[in-house]
């Protein structure tokens, strides 16, 4: 089964690019089922109902999310109606919504685990660690289970990753915007990437526009955020080959892929 992972989607420019280049992708690589790290989606932090929407109409199967979770309140209003939205399945307080949801493709189950990491992180939150082994000896037990460790410290996520070596199919990392070469399949059959990078403007910081985080960042205004409206559109993602019947990774390779100017 080959799954594609498309990192942290921000703003206009990520939703378009997912919309524009999600179904080329899936031809071409013969994708199963296609997992994207949703948190940044609406103007750069969270993700409302109608945008969530989108990314399913797009061709989505499975949304996660991160640190910006609550961002937006409307999300508490309308995760428990939904069946494909994973929040953080690490947090300390009661929230709606599920943090492991899991799939039927064809007879295979696909569980989707979405964890928040600790170091670096302004959210107080369990044990990312304990918390998947009380998804592994609780849940419904499922023969592909992928889990994206949205985090700062990529020590942190590498040393999570050879913990469960061999408990879990894949853990993704995602929350840095910055794709990294690290990717690799574990001795104990777990694919892992410390970032699978971003999927929103090339031509800014972090997918929002290098002027708003200049003037913040560099010389301390107090101004917002912006995410990039328009321009030159980057596709962050990797490709999974995952055994069915072991539910062992067999491949994992990245798409950069940027649009001509």
């Amino acid at each position: 089964m080959n799954i594609l992972f498309i990192g942290d989607i921000v703003g206009q420019v990520g939703r378009r690019m997912v919309k524009e280049k999600l179904s080329s992708f899936v031809d071409k690589y013969q994708i199963d089922f296609v997992i994207a790290n949703g948190e940044n989606v609406t103007h750069g932090l969270g993700l409302i109902r109608n945008h969530y929407e989108q990314l399913i109409a797009s061709g989505v199967d499975a949304v996660t999310l991160g640190n910006h979770y609550d961002a937006k309140n409307e999300i508490r209003r309308y995760i428990d109606s939904t069946d494909r939205l994973i929040r953080p399945a690490n947090l300390i307080k009661d929230y709606p919504g599920e943090g492991t949801i899991l799939f039927d493709l064809n007879g295979v189950t696909i569980r989707v685990t979405n964890l928040l990491g600790v170091s670096f992180m302004k959210e107080e939150v369990k044990s990312p660690y304990q918390t998947l082994m009380d998804i592994i000896d609780n849940e419904e037990k499922a023969t592909i289970h992928i889990v994206d460790y949205h985090g700062e410290a990529t020590g942190e996520k590498k040393a999570f990753c050879y913990a469960v070596d061999g408990m879990v199919s894949a853990v993704i990392g995602t929350h840095t915007h910055v794709q990294t070469r690290d990717y690799q399949i574990l001795d104990n059959g777990t694919a892992y990437i410390s970032d699978v990078g971003m999927t929103g403007a090339k031509d800014g910081v972090l997918g929002f526009s290098k002027e708003t985080v200049v003037a913040k960042n560099i010389f301390g205004k107090q101004v917002k955020f912006e995410p990039v409206k328009e321009g030159r559109g980057l596709f962050s993602a990797v490709v999974i080959q995952i055994d069915e019947i072991s539910g062992k990774a067999k491949q994992i390779f990245p798409i950069y892929y940027v649009e001509d100017n």
